[in-house]
């Protein structure tokens, strides 16, 4: 079985927990990070989800310190990364930007989306977008041979 590590990494309360709990079963073990992840953790994930919520744009600010973090234990390139903004249900409370969104994506050289894990808007999207850029890696060469084995997910 092939087994696809992703992290979720962001401030507190901008949902990381409500998003993964949408894409995981229930006895799945889950663990959401707001404060400086542990290396063998971030060095152990082949994806990660740098999350914000679009209704503070405190989280926002700080998703660079998170985009840092894995720069720093991770060395490959590209890494599988995904900018989440979530909560674009709240959309009266808005203080990001989609475009602000999308110029700091392109700033970190990854994806973005917008999601909402209250209405699970484009929530299996930004996970297995991620887990999508993970194969694309795996496909490169690395990891060919696993390939054809059956696939799973564990959301560090």
């Amino acid at each position: 079985m092939m087994l696809y590590k992703l992290v979720v990494l962001g401030d507190g309360g901008v949902g990381k927990t409500a998003l993964t709990i949408q894409v995981s079963k229930a006895e799945q073990r889950i663990s959401t990070f707001s404060q400086p992840v542990p290396k063998p953790l971030c060095g152990d994930g082949e994806g990660f989800l740098l999350v914000y919520s679009i209704s503070s744009r405190s989280t926002f600010e700080r998703v660079e310190r998170f985009h840092d973090q894995i720069t720093r234990v991770k060395d490959t390139e590209p890494v599988p990364l995904m900018l989440v903004g979530n909560k674009c249900d709240k959309i009266t409370e808005r203080e990001v930007s989609r475009e602000e969104g999308m110029n700091m994506a392109r700033r970190l050289k990854c994806e973005f989306i917008e999601s909402s894990a209250k209405t699970c808007v484009n929530v299996e999207r930004a996970f297995y977008g991620v887990v999508k850029m993970i194969r694309q890696n795996r496909e490169g060469g690395k990891d060919s041979r696993r390939n054809k084995k059956k696939a799973k997910c564990a959301i560090l």
